[in-house]
């Protein structure tokens, strides 16, 4: 492919909302809550129980009702990501990582919106789409649209 001017330029504009973004309010408020949670013991802690847990409860899940720890590990599953999901860090990480996806959708809407008012732009969130699939056409065919 011929680098064109256009090209360079499309290229340049790219790098140059990237930029942006890595500077945006809610990139850097992602990476103190990211540094946060990944610093505290105690989040780390939660964390490494529900991810030790959850290979447990993969393997129950292959067998289902069937398998013989099917109660006792359905019931802790759900006590240890409570607990995770209740950290506060882990909480603050979450929504902060939200808020940056967000940000991320609405950018994608916004370039995809300035090619053609048709494209299907996959956000995951309803809320960024005017399509009746929901936005999430891209993301598996999963959406269920008519279109």
């Amino acid at each position: 492919m011929l680098a064109t001017l256009e090209t360079l330029e499309i290229l340049d504009a790219a790098d140059e909302l990237s930029l942006m973004v890595i500077q945006s309010e809610a990139a850097e408020e992602y990476r103190t809550r990211l540094n946060i949670m990944k610093n505290s013991k105690e989040s780390q802690r939660k964390i490494a129980a529900f991810v030790e847990l959850k290979e447990l409860y993969e393997e129950v899940q292959r067998f289902g009702k069937y398998h013989p720890e099917y109660k006792r590990v359905m019931m802790t599953i759900r006590e240890v990501k409570r607990d995770m999901d209740m950290d506060e860090n882990v909480a603050q990480f979450r929504l902060a990582e939200n808020q940056l996806q967000n940000l991320l959708d609405e950018i994608g809407m916004l370039i995809g919106k300035s090619v053609s008012q048709s494209v299907k732009v996959p956000t995951g969130s309803p809320y960024f789409s005017s399509s009746s699939c929901g936005g999430g056409c891209g993301s598996g065919g999963s959406c269920g649209c008519s279109a």
